[in-house]
């Protein structure tokens, strides 16, 4: 899962401000798929990942070998189930660190600060004065993702030129706000998280495109005692060793496989990331999302199940680097092919160690925006097949996190399922959920040990059958997301077009 927050704020705010009215699916039964949609076939796929990954020195990042040999795994068993499938190549920057970033504060009190290096950031050895942006909020607001700070250019109003600017996480992307400092002339930044319950450790993350000046994430603690030394001055010494220009040029590929009935005008787009972090093999995150959607795809061909909206599978590239596997994809799909896509459902971490159920909060209840009208529904068909299966759940806020979020900014209705990363579970949550509470969803979230052991089988198993029935809903459901019930439309189409064929008579 990318730490890339929502595309194209302004893009999106035209579809997502709008209401996601519910109207109702068809009651369909997915026994039959969910029987054949095992824990063990999952985790056959995820073995298969893991050997990959300790194949290609522990990584299967996009642009190094061990996403190529993911993608060919992949590729063969769907070839196999009797899948249309194709590969979409393209390019995007590729981010390597050669050694680990270090910050020194030099004055007013020497200390060294562990930091973590954002993916894109630049190399460089600065020296310099700290100063701290407009919006800092110390203690943090009580809503998570509402700090303002360097999200704006007026929030840099009196910066001096050649400071390190200190910049709190918050409401934008870390890449909008190392641009903003760059744009005020700062030789570095220092990026220190929110502050509240799971946003308190290294905020690590990618900018998105590459920036040429040090870009460091930073503990809540360390960043707020630095704050709070600011008025003294304090001097901070950053070097960070990354690749060079030459290194970023890089090709990978998204792998879509089609089935071959179904209706193609409206086309169901069942995806999630193929690729890991350079760190680690990315066992949890994501080939539990991988490996399920495989498993799925499989047993929909298995069970001969013959859609009555064409079934998309989609296995996205370049995820971690800023979900750019999926934004090439909707970026460069023709306007007539867009128009096709009915929904897109995305599945992006659902073996989380110490799991939560978390549903993607389409029609706006819990937190905002909404998604685009149709989402909504799409919550709707998870949360009441949780509830008739005895399992809680809860919604999580739709931020364009994942790679849901290129379907959204152009309108299409969008849902899925998440079990949890870097944030910590609560007591209220080790209730629901069972689990341990004060520690993180998944320990292991973008490190060397997200691993073959790094997963929860029951998280598989209940995520698994849901991801498998909300698939087959919408693949199958004879009414749909919209008003007209998404049959209406093609009545009219077909009595138009036996009208014009009776006229030319």
């Amino acid at each position: 899962m990318s730490h890339r927050r929502a595309l194209v704020l302004g893009a999106l705010a035209a579809s997502l401000c709008l209401p996601s009215t519910a109207f109702g699916l068809d009651e369909v039964n997915s026994k039959k798929l969910r029987d054949a949609v095992t824990v063990n076939g999952i985790l056959q796929h995820e073995r298969a990942l893991q050997a990959v990954a300790n194949a290609n020195g522990g990584t299967r990042a996009s642009g190094t070998p061990g996403y190529e040999a993911s993608l060919q795994y992949v590729k063969q068993r769907l070839v196999k189930a009797g899948y249309r499938v194709k590969e979409q190549e393209f390019t995007f920057p590729f981010f390597r660190e050669l050694a680990p970033a270090t910050a020194a504060q030099l004055s007013p009190t020497p200390k060294d600060y562990t930091v973590d290096t954002f993916e894109y950031s630049g190399s460089g050895d600065v020296t310099a004065n700290v100063q701290a942006v407009r919006g800092i909020t110390i203690p943090p607001p009580a809503v998570p993702g509402t700090t303002p700070a360097g999200c704006t250019a007026a929030d840099f109003t009196g910066f001096t030129a050649g400071n390190i600017a200190l910049i709190q996480r918050g409401t934008c992307d870390f890449g909008l706000k190392a641009r903003n400092a760059k744009a005020a002339g700062a030789v570095g930044v220092i990026i220190f998280n929110e502050g509240q319950e799971g946003r308190t450790g290294l905020p690590a993350g990618t900018l998105g495109e590459p920036i040429d000046i040090p870009v460091v994430g930073m503990t809540f603690a360390d960043g707020a005692a630095i704050y709070q030394q600011l008025q003294g001055g304090a001097t901070v010494k950053l070097h960070i060793t990354t690749s060079t220009e030459a290194d970023l040029d890089a090709t990978t590929k998204n792998l879509i496989a089609d089935t071959k009935t179904g209706n193609a005008d409206e086309t169901v787009v069942v995806g999630g990331h193929l690729d890991s972090v350079v760190e680690g093999p990315g066992i949890n995150d994501n080939g539990s999302g991988t490996s399920a959607i495989l498993e799925i795809a499989e047993a929909m061909s298995e069970q001969k199940i013959k859609p009555r909206r064409a079934v998309r599978f989609a296995f996205w590239g370049a995820e971690e680097s800023g979900l750019l596997g999926s934004e090439h994809y909707v970026t460069t799909l023709p306007a007539d092919d867009l128009t096709k896509i009915y929904a897109n459902l995305n599945f992006d971490m659902v073996g989380s160690p110490n799991y939560a159920r978390f549903v993607y909060d389409g029609d706006g209840s819990d937190s905002e925006p909404a998604g685009p009208p149709g989402s909504g529904e799409i919550e709707s068909v998870f949360t009441k097949y949780f509830a008739g299966q005895g399992l809680a759940s809860e919604p999580t806020e739709f931020s364009g996190r994942s790679d849901y979020g290129p379907f959204i900014a152009v309108g299409i209705p969008a849902g899925g399922l998440f079990t949890g990363a870097e944030g910590i579970k609560t007591a209220e949550q080790a209730t629901k959920y069972g689990g341990t509470a004060g520690v993180a969803f998944d320990p292991c979230y973008h490190q060397a040990c997200d691993t073959i052991n790094n997963l929860s089988t029951n998280a598989l198993n209940e995520m698994g059958d849901a991801a498998a029935h909300a698939t087959l809903v919408l693949a199958k459901s004879k009414s749909g997301l919209f008003p007209d019930g998404s049959r209406k439309a093609a009545r009219d189409k077909s009595k138009a077009k036996k009208f014009g064929s009776d006229h030319a008579r």
